[in-house]
């Protein structure tokens, strides 16, 4: 800046007033004991080539010193710059012996290219490597070695979709065919277990059924699905299989009616998905129509208890138990827990327990267990809602124990089993699921997996003198994820 009046004269020194000035480029300040670069043939010192619209610029001269006397010489007026030729140059007035201050410099105009200096070469270009190795060269580097490019892998076509269902590979259908999700434990813990054996080939993809056909103004079809347990692909087959739902997994059924018997979650890999997806449907039926609905099952009240109570000790009968310690030991899913939110619980509160359809008795679990609760269906929903609102570990845990029991229509007894049922209820046939189809057949398998240990089933298993079906067909042990259509065909 320029000298005031009352300061001592100092030596002035070129300044560059663009102040995007690379350090290379700094005039060092006077005094410093540092040796100044050879001083460039222009004293402006700007960098690059000098466009052609700059004329040379006028060598600032040094203000000479202050004379004593009180008058001093009119100083020197600086030129403006000639980019604005039209600008005159302002000296001060006479009574004021500052020097004339520097004019305005408009921004300048982007030099066409800067010049390096002689010590700083323009490095040059590094050659762009063929390829580079994945995560192990790194590793390879970090040791001393040196890495030679490799060649692109090309990627593998995807195979047609048909997967394994081995005790050491992914279920077939899970939503992950590659990798099960974090915290997926695949368990067949819910005694007598049956191992899966050998290799097992099951297509996941079917052909799409043709939609129900609509049966006028009434109720249309109505059609029941057994224990899913976090399969939700094998699902999504199944209710495309029969025209229920579209390739984009949308109701596609009009004004069908659809009953899940329980059962969403625990064991395969995506429970949460499952849950989601039959809320969705439930949306998607009504306003067709139709309707998607669904029945608790004893996994419900197992999910919904480790949820709310988690390790409180609850009176097992046996002993103390908890809730925590039951849903994982019944195939329980971290990333299940960890995906659960209050929608989904109390949605998973609401469901039924029994219901009547076109004289039909559905429900979960093959026992008599429903008989405790009320003397009607309207009475055994209500009473089973009631004690998920009272929210008692002990009241809840009991109720979850009465609906693990099984068999119930199997032995000689069972036609009579299902006889109280229905005299109580009303129906002609009871529908549940809960017991797995290898269970009752009593298809117990093998610790070595022989070939003809594997679960064969087809379809439903009617029992007990034909008064029972048994829509569980075993998906959890690489057996079939049933969806079938009500009556049975005789």
């Amino acid at each position: 800046m320029t000298q005031g009046a009352g300061q001592d004269p100092v030596e002035r020194t070129a300044t560059l007033r663009d102040f995007r000035v690379p350090p290379y480029a700094r005039v060092p300040v006077q005094g410093t004991p540092a040796e100044p670069p050879a001083a460039p043939a222009d004293p402006t010192l700007h960098l690059g080539t000098r466009p052609a619209a700059y004329p040379e610029p006028v060598t600032f001269p040094e203000p000479p010193a202050r004379p004593e006397p009180p008058v001093r010489p009119e100083p020197v007026a600086y030129a403006e710059t000639p980019a604005r030729p039209e600008t005159p140059v302002r000296p001060e007035p006479p009574t004021h012996p500052e020097p004339a201050a520097y004019a305005e410099t408009p921004a300048r105009p982007e030099p066409a290219a800067y010049l390096e200096p002689a010590s700083y070469p323009e490095p040059t270009p590094r050659p762009e490597p063929a390829a580079y190795r994945e995560t192990a060269a790194p590793a390879a580097h970090a040791a001393g070695h040196t890495v030679a490019p490799v060649a692109a892998v090309p990627q593998a076509t995807p195979a047609s979709p048909v997967v394994t269902a081995h005790a050491a590979a992914p279920h077939p259908g899970s939503g992950y065919p590659a990798d099960f999700p974090d915290g997926y434990t695949p368990t067949e813990r819910d005694l007598p277990v049956i191992q899966r054996g050998d290799t097992l080939q099951v297509p996941v993809t079917p052909a799409a059924a043709p939609a129900p056909a609509p049966t006028g103004d009434g109720p249309g079809p109505l059609f029941v699905v057994g224990d899913v347990h976090g399969y939700l692909d094998e699902l999504v087959a199944a209710l495309r299989a029969q025209g229920l739902v579209d390739e984009n997994g949308g109701w596609a059924a009009g004004n069908a009616r659809l009953w899940f018997l329980g059962d969403f979650t625990d064991r395969g890999p995506d429970g949460i998905g499952v849950i989601d997806l039959v809320m969705r449907l439930s949306a998607e039926a009504a306003a067709a129509g139709g309707y998607c609905k669904a029945l608790m099952g004893n996994h419900e009240l197992l999910l919904i208890g480790a949820k709310r109570f988690g390790d409180t000790p609850v009176n097992s009968g046996a002993g103390t138990a908890t809730f925590q310690a039951a849903w994982l030991l019944n195939g329980g899913q971290k990333h299940d827990m960890d995906r659960l939110q209050d929608v989904h619980l109390q949605w998973m509160s609401r469901l039924d327990a029994v219901v009547s359809e076109d004289d039909h008795l559905l429900l979960h679990s093959d026992t008599t267990a429903y008989l405790e609760y009320g003397e009607t269906i309207e009475d055994v929903n209500e009473t089973v809602h009631e004690i998920i609102r009272r929210n008692d570990a002990d009241e809840v845990w009991d109720l979850f124990r009465k609906f693990t029991k099984r068999f119930a229509f199997r032995d000689e007894g069972g036609p009579q089993a299902v006889q109280e049922l229905l005299g109580t209820y009303g129906g002609s046939r009871i529908v549940h699921g809960h017991s797995p189809i290898p269970y009752l057949l009593g298809q117990v398998g093998t610790e070595d997996g022989e070939e003809d240990s594997r679960p064969a089933v087809e379809g439903p298993h009617v029992y007990a003198d034909g008064l029972a079906i048994a829509m569980d067909g075993g998906v959890t042990m690489a057996g079939k994820l049933l969806v079938v259509q009500l009556p049975l065909a005789d």
